[in-house]
């Protein structure tokens, strides 16, 4: 809702802009899509190993 909203102001500042905006919104979404699957990919990692390192102290909290 915010984005259109935000689009909808653009358009009535600059018409040209805004649709500028809105062919190439895809193609930059494309663009970021690896990035975004990256960093998942990361975060995934960290929290596995976090989990790895934890696991001695959560066996131990529960005894």
């Amino acid at each position: 809702m915010i984005k259109l909203l935000l689009w909808l102001i653009l358009f009535v500042i600059s018409w040209p802009v805004a649709l500028l905006a809105l062919i190439l919104y895809p193609f930059i979404w494309l663009i970021m899509l690896p990035f975004r699957l990256i960093g998942i990919t990361v975060k995934a990692a960290f929290e596995f190993l976090k989990a790895i390192i934890t696991l001695p102290y959560r066996i131990i909290k529960r005894i």
